[in-house]
């Protein structure tokens, strides 16, 4: 009962400590028994295979794995590299690539579109802006007549008090050369 204890917690351990990686893309990588190639070869292992990183050998940085069935070895450390391998990673990689070039174009379009829209709120501010320079002189123009009107309205109304004054003199220097009324003598009193 304690082999087994202590072989589930040796097994344990080492999964705890694993690493996913796969035998490098670019080789058939021998696999040996021990932490160098000096140990019995007991496998090859195509490239891109799969693999679990248990631990590195620190004198010979020889990788011990584990092979997909479960078979346990040694590799040289530039036959294994950390994470997935291409061929797991190219399908991803080009639903990626797919879905930015989608998303650039959808983009470029948008781009597109505001640049329309861009310019025709350039138009508009800029037959707004005339009309607004139209309507200031138009303004300019009525301020102007308005001052205009109230100066003329004043002269005409000193000419006329000028003219009843002069007419007023006038009569005020003729009347005295109307020949007067007598005044009748009533007895009635």
């Amino acid at each position: 009962m304690k082999k087994l204890a202590l072989i589930s917690l040796l097994l344990f351990s080492v999964s705890a400590q694993a690493q996913k990686g796969h035998i490098a893309d670019d080789a058939m990588v021998y696999v040996h028994n021990g932490p160098s190639n000096s140990y019995r070869i007991i496998t090859r292992i195509k490239s891109g295979t799969p693999v679990t990183i248990l631990k590195r050998d620190a004198s010979s940085k020889y990788v011990q794995i584990k092979m997909p069935k479960g078979r346990i070895g040694w590799v040289e450390p530039t036959a294994v590299d950390p994470g997935d391998s291409i061929s797991v990673r190219l399908p991803k990689l080009q639903s990626d690539l797919e879905q930015s070039q989608t998303m650039v174009k959808e983009q470029a379009e948008k781009i597109v579109e505001l640049q329309q829209e861009s310019k025709n709120l350039k138009n508009t501010n800029e037959s707004l802006n005339s009309e607004v320079q139209q309507l200031k002189a138009k303004i300019k123009d009525l301020n102007f007549q308005i001052e205009s009107s109230d100066e003329s309205n004043l002269m005409r109304w000193f000419t006329h008090g000028g003219l009843v004054a002069l007419g007023g003199v006038f009569l005020g220097l003729i009347l005295p050369y109307f020949p007067k009324r007598r005044k009748r003598k009533d007895e009635w009193f």
